[in-house]
């Protein structure tokens, strides 16, 4: 397990119960956000002469075990970059303190951030337990090049659309895209499947139940909701039939050789690897990833909207992630100074003028789109459903990890052809068990 300290400060990270009672331990996990966030805390300490922060970098693959064996051994960090789907079993271990309650944080309001990004962190208790740092949307990234030889236009890309029956134009295009053996595209008479040198679509990791940068763009478009209440729902809605036949039509894709197949995908043939190399010319991904497509080596980068779908609109998850302050924290006062700081628009536009991603409050939001105008890279596909109120929310329910262990192997197998999508409905039914057996 690699575990890299990046002192702020330039002192040893303090966490639990140690450390000197004036520097505020904070942990996050991506190395990329890091030289923006040790410029937050260097600000934070000009203004707060007393008080030192020290940022601890723990990659994602070890972040969450390190930190939930941290609460156990009582060596949590004072603060931690949070996501959003950790919130409901934090909240009942009881080891997140109510921002509300503490002086600095007890004024953050929903509106001081973009629309509906707020709203996720508070607890069935009503307590807010985490302040939104930034905000992510997704969209389609392609290559131009490609786009271009197919006799695709940007602006035909930014006005696709979508429906379970035919595909629409974004089918039509993905298999325009599509290219065999032979050179024949996918809408071509004599188009070899099995022979595919470049699919329309990249492969991606079937995902979890979210399927966030996968299916959700299109399952948002229909109208359909993941559970019975926007927050802390008690009841998927995995058995739908619109949700089963956009999953039959998304897979479908696959099956047609226009998406790359399952076992296309791994972790080292990311859907930004597939495109590198040629061998894909589109994929649906997040925001957080401009920076790692824009820098693809030989790639012209396009990005466009996501499809407009059976609703008569667009749609994209809103995710994000959040600062929360650990219950057991010592030094909870000048944590919660340090994370109403981090929520300040001073903090925001340092992060924001780094251009990583899209930070949580408006004026840290203009500063990241005005830093990748700089740059020459259009964002208004990300942006646009912020301004359209085209999101919706991540499902926030009790039984995240034991839902994701059911639903994860199922959209494998679909993926894969192996199984059908009615198979979902089974699925459904014993993640429901999950929440009729509660208490």
């Amino acid at each position: 397990m690699s575990f890299l300290t990046l002192a702020a400060a330039g002192c040893a990270p303090q966490g639990g119960q140690g450390g000197d009672g004036r520097t505020i331990s904070y942990w996050l996990w991506d190395a990329n956000q890091l030289p923006a966030y040790q410029a937050c805390a260097k600000a934070f300490q000009r203004e707060n002469p007393g008080l030192r922060v020290d940022i601890s970098q723990v990659g994602w693959e070890s972040y969450w075990t390190k930190l939930t064996s941290s609460f156990i051994a009582g060596t949590q960090p004072d603060v931690f970059t949070n996501r959003v789907n950790m919130l409901p079993q934090f909240v009942k271990l009881g080891v997140l303190a109510p921002l509300d309650e503490l002086g600095p944080t007890r004024s953050l309001r929903d509106a001081d951030y973009q629309p509906g990004l707020a709203r996720s962190w508070t607890g069935r208790d009503g307590h807010r337990y985490g302040a939104p740092k930034d905000w992510d949307t997704v969209a389609v990234f392609y290559n131009k090049e490609h786009t271009r030889a197919a006799g695709i236009s940007d602006r035909e890309l930014n006005s696709l659309d979508w429906n379970p029956r035919d595909g629409g134009s974004f089918e039509k295009t993905v298999a325009r895209l599509t290219v065999d053996a032979n050179g024949r595209r996918g809408d071509e008479p004599g188009f070899d499947k099995d022979r595919v040198v470049r699919y329309g679509m990249a492969a991606q990791d079937p995902g979890t139940y979210d399927g966030q940068t996968q299916w959700s763009p299109f399952t948002g478009s229909t109208g359909w909701k993941y559970t019975d209440k926007e927050l802390w729902g008690e009841h998927y809605n995995f058995d739908s039939e619109t949700f089963q036949s956009t999953l039959d039509w998304y897979y479908g894709l696959a099956e047609k050789g226009y998406m790359a197949p399952f076992e296309t995908y791994s972790e080292s043939n990311h859907p930004e690897t597939q495109m590198g190399a040629g061998k894909a010319v589109l994929t649906v991904n997040g925001s957080w990833m401009l920076s790692t497509f824009a820098g693809l080596e030989g790639v012209d980068l396009g990005i466009a909207p996501t499809p407009v779908g059976p609703s008569g609109e667009r749609a994209s998850m809103m995710g994000g992630l959040a600062d929360s302050v650990t219950r057991a924290s010592p030094r909870k006062r000048a944590a919660a100074e340090w994370v109403a700081f981090l929520a300040s628009d001073q903090c925001q536009k340092l992060v924001g003028r780094d251009a990583t991603v899209f930070p949580a409050t408006p004026a840290g939001t203009r500063a990241a789109v005005a830093e990748h105008r700089r740059n020459g890279l259009d964002v208004t596909p990300f942006t646009r459903h912020i301004e359209e109120g085209t999101t919706f929310s991540f499902p926030v329910t009790d039984h995240a990890a034991d839902i994701e262990a059911i639903m994860k192997p199922v959209l494998q197998d679909i993926y894969a052809g192996t199984a059908p999508v009615g198979r979902l409905t089974e699925t459904n039914r014993q993640i429901n068990y999950l929440f009729a057996h509660d208490g």
